[in-house]
């Protein structure tokens, strides 16, 4: 077996250990790390693989070749670990740095075409031979006078990354000195490789001193973000787990929240990013005043929010997408620490517990007792649809016996009641429905079909001026979903808002079977009760199109119930 030829090893554990260590710098990557140094990481191993491609070469064009991926590192690698140092050491150049930059990138470049055809003119080489020695391939070249530029540009970009690192050792005592000693070290150390002429002449130091940047850099990244105390301060906040956040852009549409907010608000979680949070008119009622004081005058950023026997604070604050405001940033804090506040609060709250309960449930009462006459009130308005309530009802109880917590985590027990109180008030829109519409004996006109379409949304504000005043919020958002959104489509072509998917809150896609089935086995004025065969064939073809995907299997398994149930109305 051949022996291993060293040179060519050195070259190809080199770039093996190049990529390796721009993997651990992925790794390591966090989104406050300098952009010129994450390209240092992405070059050095491109470098690299030309040294490797060159020096398992065997012909001229292919030596060539290869050496045009080792050109980027004078050309370019020498200009970004200069912008590198510059943004570490934190100066500011202004218009100046700009258009320095710019007549940076401007030179490399223009060196960097005449490395795409060395031989042109005689220009950056005047000749090229190649000698093959040893099994390796050697080239003799007589440099033209834009080599000498290049070596001047290489020359230029080294001394003013040192001025700069001896700058702020001197000048910027806010700049870490150990890190200023590590950029040092990778900068002496490259230039003197690259203008060395190697130790055999098939063997060049450059590439070793790229990879020993990459080490230096790595432990100068690791040390980054501690010395950014904003981002650090950030990061611990969102890490400890006791501060909520919301982002809200300037047209109220909801960008996002963390689990901390979600917990305080569980209304978040059925938020979908990028609606507007005015889909939910009582998270809107909630924060809209805050945002209102907060763009009238921005001294009144903060309020308190009160839950169980936590006060919170809210601080309003603007939204930055790198330097322009976005919208709105909602910080939620415990603001309880106040012991001796707390102990106000909670005996005032012990005082009048008894009261609170009995006026919250007649309240209650009085809510479901007025809910339930102004859903009867609609439905003996409607020619059509006698005992609708009461049969919707009774189908919702049925599809959800046959529901697990398994196939659909959010069907707790409070879901449950909650769904089977709000069930009788789907349809109360349609008290603003015409007269001459709702008893309209027969089919509607597409006119009067629209005028009818929007009995959804109009429900939907019926119920939140109802329920606006409950402490049980969970049954308020529940209702106006119900109400809203049960006649959405899964496939989008529904109504009021065309919701798609898993857009469509659970309650609605279950209240949406019940309904359909109803109005299929159902005698209206317009048409016979179906069979339950061919109601059976129209709800399964519906199934992925209007219906969740998901209720058809609870469907399968309700059917037999709900069967019996409408024909026990037939005796």
């Amino acid at each position: 077996m051949d022996s291993v030829n060293p040179v060519l090893l050195y070259y190809d554990m080199i770039l093996m250990v190049s990529v390796v260590l721009s993997g651990i710098y992925l790794f390591m990557w966090h989104k406050h790390f300098d952009a010129h140094i994450t390209i240092i990481f992405v070059m050095i191993p491109v470098i690299c693989l030309g040294y490797a491609l060159r020096v398992h070469a065997t012909g001229l064009e292919t030596v060539l070749a290869a050496n045009k991926l080792v050109y980027l590192g004078g050309c370019f690698l020498q200009l970004f670990v200069l912008l590198a140092i510059v943004n570490l050491c934190n100066i500011r150049m202004g218009k100046t740095g700009r258009v320095l930059k710019t007549l940076g990138f401007a030179l490399s470049t223009t060196v960097y075409v005449y490395v795409l055809n060395p031989m042109r003119s005689g220009d950056f080489y005047k000749s090229v031979e190649l000698e093959i020695r040893d099994g390796l391939p050697l080239l003799h070249k007589e440099y033209g006078w834009m080599h000498t530029v290049f070596e001047i540009l290489v020359i230029i970009y080294f001394l003013l990354s040192i001025f700069f690192i001896i700058y702020c050792f001197i000048k910027k005592n806010q700049i870490s000195r150990k890190i200023l000693g590590l950029l040092f070290f990778p900068e002496v150390l490259a230039v003197v490789a690259f203008f060395a002429k190697g130790i055999t002449g098939l063997v060049e130091l450059t590439p070793l001193t790229y990879v020993t940047a990459q080490v230096t850099y790595l432990v100068i990244v690791s040390r980054i973000s501690l010395y950014d105390i904003t981002d650090t301060a950030v990061d611990s906040l969102v890490q400890k787990g006791n501060t909520g956040f919301i982002a809200i852009d300037y047209g109220h549409h909801y960008l996002g929240s963390n689990d901390t907010a979600k917990e305080i608000f569980p209304i978040l979680k059925k938020l979908t990013v990028d609606l507007s949070v005015r889909r939910r008119k009582s998270f809107a009622d909630l924060i809209t005043p805050w945002l209102e004081d907060y763009q009238e005058d921005r001294s009144r950023n903060t309020a308190d929010y009160a839950k169980d026997d936590k006060i919170y604070r809210i601080t309003v604050s603007p939204l930055y997408n790198g330097q322009k405001e976005k919208g709105y940033q909602l910080t939620i804090t415990d603001n309880t620490k106040d012991q001796q506040y707390i102990h106000f609060i909670k005996s005032y709250n012990d005082r009048l517990n008894a009261d609170v309960a009995a006026a919250t449930e007649h309240i209650r009462q009085m809510h479901d007792n007025l809910i339930l006459s102004m859903a009867t009130m609609v439905e003996s308005r409607d020619n059509s649809t006698g005992g609708h309530i009461r049969r919707t009802s009774e189908g919702v109880k049925i599809l959800l016996r046959e529901m697990t917590q398994q196939e659909f985590p959010e069907l707790t027990d409070d879901f449950r009641k909650n769904l089977i109180k709000a069930a009788p008030m789907h349809d109360l829109g349609k008290i603003a429905v015409p007269d001459e519409i709702l008893k309209k004996p027969g089919r509607f006109t597409p006119e009067e079909f629209e005028k009818m379409k929007a009995h959804a949304a109009e429900g939907s504000r019926i119920v939140h001026e109802i329920l606006k005043e409950t402490d049980d919020e969970d049954f308020h958002v529940l209702a106006e979903s119900v109400a809203a959104f049960h006649h959405e489509r899964w496939d989008g072509s529904g109504y009021p808002d065309h919701l798609k998917g898993e857009e469509i809150p659970p309650e609605a896609r279950i209240m949406a079977v019940a309904d359909v089935y109803d109005a299929l086995v159902s005698k209206r004025v317009y048409k016979e009760s179906m069979s339950f065969e061919k109601a059976d064939q129209i709800m399964m073809e519906g199934m992925g199109t209007q219906f969740a995907p998901e209720m058809k299997d609870v469907y399968v398994r309700a059917r037999p119930k709900l069967e019996a149930y409408y024909s026990s109305l037939e005796q």
